[in-house]
């Protein structure tokens, strides 16, 4: 017998947040197991709740958290291409020319970015990634910014 509290009710928080199969990525089992995992609910733990397995359990995990991340990725992409300024990056760009590019696109296309350049710089690059190495670019990335003036970066496969 364990000393550790009953885990929460997955149905009962999935209620309370509005979870629709229907319109969700997730399946029902990967929200259960996410909404419990996000309580720092151990997976033993929820393995015991739903009647499966740990491993199942941090099989579940795995997927739903794949899933999440593709979704992620998706809206991503459609405000990128919804965005009505493009600036495409080449790789070996010096990071510090960016913002220039981007404040000249946006001008054009009557956007306003409300970043500064450093902050524009510093945006860019932790959405970058590894794609940006110092203050140079390493992969090629196309930068939109919404009409709301959302910077958006994707990486660019070529």
């Amino acid at each position: 017998m364990s000393d550790e509290p009953d885990p929460p009710d997955p149905d009962g928080i999935l209620e309370r947040i509005g979870f629709d199969p229907e319109t969700n990525v997730l399946t029902r089992r990967q929200a259960q197991v996410l909404a419990l995992r996000e309580r720092d609910v151990p997976q033993a733990a929820i393995a015991e709740r739903l009647g499966t397995s740990r491993a199942n359990v941090s099989s579940v995990e795995s997927s739903a958290r794949s899933n999440v991340e593709k979704a992620h990725e998706t809206v991503a992409f459609a405000e990128a291409l919804r965005a009505p300024v493009q600036v495409e990056i080449d790789a070996e760009v010096d990071l510090y020319d960016v913002p220039t590019r981007v404040y000249a696109a946006c001008d054009e296309a009557s956007v306003k970015v409300n970043q500064s350049a450093p902050e524009l710089m510093r945006s860019i690059s932790e959405a970058a990634g590894d794609a940006i190495s110092g203050r140079e670019v390493k992969r090629p990335l196309l930068v939109g910014v919404t009409n709301d003036g959302v910077v958006r970066v994707r990486r660019l496969d070529r």
